[in-house]
């Protein structure tokens, strides 16, 4: 049975730590395409924090809501853009869908953790200073995110 067609509407969810190391994930299907946690919803009515909680638990198998990582780690940053979805990931949506509205959260764990892949979608994890994150990243839309992280923190520990 064929998979339904991809929701365009996604989350990205940058993970970081206090010192602001990031996690970053390995594309299974595009080697050196590293990436913070995203995934579409898995229903239009899918609340979008618990799309990220989801897709956090999938990826990293992280669980936002648990003994290690409280629910208030996640933010919603109340942020989003529009994105043209690349080409070669069409076929995963509705025919003439080209463009992904993503919206961005951060959540924050208490230091490097072991993470458990989904090994059909990332192959290789890493933590990087902030910086350094950002500049890996093949995606605009994650770079710019990782960029205004320092900020974000700063604001929310007013």
């Amino acid at each position: 049975m064929p998979k339904p067609p991809k929701i365009p509407e996604s989350v990205l969810v940058v993970i970081h730590t206090p010192e602001l190391d990031v996690l970053l994930i390995e594309r299974a299907d595009r080697e050196a395409f590293w990436q913070s946690v995203t995934g579409s919803k898995e229903h239009i009515d899918e609340p979008l924090v618990e799309t990220a909680i989801r897709e956090v638990a999938e990826e990293t198998g992280i669980i936002v809501g648990g003994e290690l990582v409280p629910r208030e780690a996640l933010v919603d940053w109340h942020h989003q853009i529009e994105f043209e979805i690349f080409p070669t990931w069409r076929h995963r949506y509705d025919d003439g869908v080209t463009h992904n509205t993503e919206h961005w959260f951060s959540l924050q764990v208490p230091q490097r953790l072991e993470v458990t892949l989904a090994p059909l979608e990332h192959t290789a994890h890493l933590w990087l200073p902030w910086q350094e994150a950002a500049e890996r990243c093949f995606s605009w839309s994650n770079r710019d995110a990782i960029l205004q992280l320092p900020q974000c923190v700063k604001e929310r520990r007013r």
